[in-house]
């Protein structure tokens, strides 16, 4: 009877000592992962570029609220009066709008916001970009805007009835810079690219 009661306690001694290893495990499991380092500065080249593309867009924008408010900007009476109508003012306002707003994306590719997303954005403010969430679209609409206007240095080789020899000279003018979008886009989305992909 002796000899079982001081067996017993060593027992529960054994059973109940905790493990170093089991330790370890929690600790490392309570620990967060380390973020990467943040990408590096956008060289300034492209911020220089991202900066044109936004000036480049503004003419066409102009024009064309010149014309919904009104003004035949270049175009005979004749050949304005398609664009006075109610639809067609709202169209150009609404694709000035989309253009220019466009354009201003590509800051985007050179500032700390396409990087990370604003903290006052619901849901997702405070949290990296993906690089290729952002790099398949903007690269994406560098191919497209390049074939958009890639014919546009031929403008003056076409015959344009509806509008006057100043309009048609002011319009191709104030158009061929559009060329340049789609290149200098591409050009940004690559430096874009090189910053931000994992190591």
């Amino acid at each position: 009877m002796t000899r079982s009661r001081q067996e017993h306690p060593a027992d529960d001694t054994a059973h109940t000592a905790p493990t170093d290893s089991t330790e370890s495990t929690e600790s490392t499991a309570r620990t967060p992962p380390a973020l990467p380092p943040p990408p590096s500065p956008a060289p300034p080249w492209a911020v220089r570029s991202a900066q044109l593309i936004t000036l480049i867009v503004l003419p066409t924008a102009l024009w064309r609220l010149a014309m919904v408010l009104g003004f035949p900007s270049g175009y005979t009476a004749a050949g304005f009066v398609p664009f006075d109508t109610p639809g067609a003012k709202l169209w150009m306002l609404a694709l000035s709008v989309v253009c220019e707003l466009l354009a201003l994306l590509s800051l985007g590719l050179v500032r700390p916001w396409g990087e990370t997303v604003p903290r006052w954005i619901p849901l997702v403010g405070g949290r990296r970009v993906r690089p290729l969430a952002a790099v398949v679209p903007a690269a994406a609409g560098a191919l497209a805007l390049t074939a958009i206007w890639a014919a546009m240095p031929l403008w003056w080789t076409y015959p344009h009835p509806d509008m006057t020899p100043t309009g048609r000279l002011l319009v191709g003018v104030i158009y061929q810079p559009l060329v340049l979008w789609g290149p200098l886009l591409g050009a940004v989305t690559v430096s874009y690219y090189r910053r931000t992909r994992p190591a």
